[in-house]
């Protein structure tokens, strides 16, 4: 059974100075003492992107995160998918883990779309024959033709984009970690994209979205974890959790501060 499991996991971002100790004076007075900034023992200035994090995500749930713009949600996507490592607290992880939040990663602009399909379907940990029977699916979806047979380097940004989607959602995942940014692109794109999505987050055992888009979270997800500060503010049913996050109160809340 796939399940996701964070108990008291905090990460840190060390912010690198010189000897202007000014400038890190600076830095630390912005915002008061309610900012994610911290000066060490060994008078090092970091940010605290994740503080002690405690999450269980079960086989079976679709998980929104929402939050304003630099709550942590990407932080905790990039934790989960195993990019970033915590300065403190311990992550368990059952299942594969298919992360959509950097669906570039493994390829070469140098190398054609055909070598990119294996070098990516070889990061995601697929095997040689796996990628090869995904090969006709992945070329009809892209309609990129002989381009296939072309340096990527020689690519628009919306066909490089059109094959890393193609290839990063061939597999069916156990663990799918998703940033919406991933729809991005032309309006035809986005619909056939959208599409090939939802079989794809149906087909996994545990969805985690980040996202702002209200009927997207309504439309995928049972869950919601809200989250501020790079804190989990409320973690229950997605409406109720929506319901919590009201950015209108939040921003009349800083304003009257």
């Amino acid at each position: 059974m796939s399940s996701i499991r964070l108990r008291d996991v905090t990460v840190e971002f060390p912010i690198y100075q010189g000897s202007n100790r000014s400038l890190k004076k600076m830095v630390m007075g912005v915002g008061g003492g309610h900012r994610r900034l911290r000066e060490t023992q060994g008078h090092r200035v970091v940010v605290q992107a994740l503080q002690r994090i405690n999450l269980e995500i079960s086989h079976g749930d679709r998980v929104g995160l929402i939050g304003p713009n630099g709550a942590g949600k990407t932080t905790l996507l990039r934790v989960m998918g195993g990019v970033y490592e915590p300065v403190a607290g311990e992550i368990e992880i059952n299942g594969r883990v298919a992360p959509l939040f950097d669906i570039h990663l493994g390829l070469n602009m140098d190398a054609t779309g055909y070598e990119n399909i294996l070098f990516r379907g070889l990061y995601m940990g697929m095997s040689p024959s796996e990628i090869r029977q995904h090969i006709e699916e992945i070329a009809a979806f892209t309609e990129l033709g002989e381009f296939l047979s072309m340096p990527m380097r020689t690519y628009s940004s919306g066909m490089q984009l059109r094959l890393a989607f193609a290839v990063a959602t061939c597999a069916t995942p156990e663990i799918l970690l998703m940033d919406e940014w991933v729809l991005a692109g032309d309006a035809q794109f986005f619909e056939k994209a959208r599409q090939r999505l939802s079989r794809f987050v149906n087909q996994s055992n545990i969805l985690v979205l980040a996202s702002h888009n209200e009927q997207l979270l309504l439309e995928w997800c049972t869950k919601a974890v809200y989250m501020a500060n790079g804190q989990v503010q409320a973690f229950g049913p997605v409406r109720e959790v929506l319901a919590a996050y009201n950015p209108a109160a939040l921003a009349g809340e800083h304003a009257a501060r």
